[in-house]
């Protein structure tokens, strides 16, 4: 297998991850468990920071996501 194919196979696995952990704190915030969701946050920072530091994603699009899940929780009532 080619490095480009090999790599691009690990891109897909991580950023399939981070949705999947995007997707879970999402349903904790849609219902309302906010002490769960408080606590599954920095696990989800924490796949992002990998990411970034695999370079699968941008240190940019990182933050921006990180700051857009943090205020969902904020938000939460």
């Amino acid at each position: 297998m080619r490095g480009n194919e090999r790599k691009h196979q690990h891109n897909r696995g991580v950023k399939s991850s981070l949705r999947g952990a995007e997707k879970d704190y999402r349903a904790l915030l849609a219902a309302a468990k906010k002490d769960e969701a408080a606590k599954a946050l920095p696990g989800v920072h924490s796949a992002y920071d990998k990411a970034v530091k695999f370079k699968v994603i941008t240190r940019a699009t990182a933050n921006r996501k990180k700051s857009r899940l943090a205020i969902a929780l904020a938000r939460l009532k």
